[in-house]
């Protein structure tokens, strides 16, 4: 038997809803940017953008993010640039590199470091896909 006083304070606990996968959106195209973010959004994720890798590096708080997606030819510093300078950082976040031409010397730097590439133009559902498996890790 419940004691009434006890009874009365007893507060029911509701699980928290799980909170979406966020990703992380790193390209100098704002275009490009927002076609990804609308996209992913549609998708379920939730999606911040940056303009590029300084602008991601001194947002800080990465544990936040489940994937990243970075396009490789960005001005200040290349996608695989960032990545490394992250991985230096010891930010083990999953990556997802997207190129206009991935040649030998990249794609062999990126399967180094564990991170697929898509190439532009981005047709099919390779994108997701890529971005869904880096979530589940």
């Amino acid at each position: 038997m419940i004691n009434v006083a006890i009874a009365r304070t007893m507060v029911r606990v509701t699980p928290i809803e799980k909170r979406p996968p966020i990703v992380a959106v790193v390209d100098d195209d704002p275009a490009v940017c927002g076609s990804l973010k609308f996209l992913l959004e549609l998708e379920g994720f939730m999606v911040r953008a940056y303009a590029g890798g300084a602008e991601l590096l001194n947002a800080g708080d990465f544990a936040e993010y489940s994937c990243l997606v970075v396009d490789q030819r960005m001005p200040e510093m290349s996608g695989m640039e960032l990545i490394t300078k992250l991985r230096e950082r010891r930010v083990l976040t999953p990556a997802v590199l997207i190129v206009s031409h991935a040649n030998t010397a990249l794609s062999a730097r990126a399967a180094k470091a564990q991170v697929p590439i898509v190439e532009k133009p981005l047709l099919g559902n390779a994108l997701l896909d890529c971005i869904r498996k880096a979530c589940q890790r």
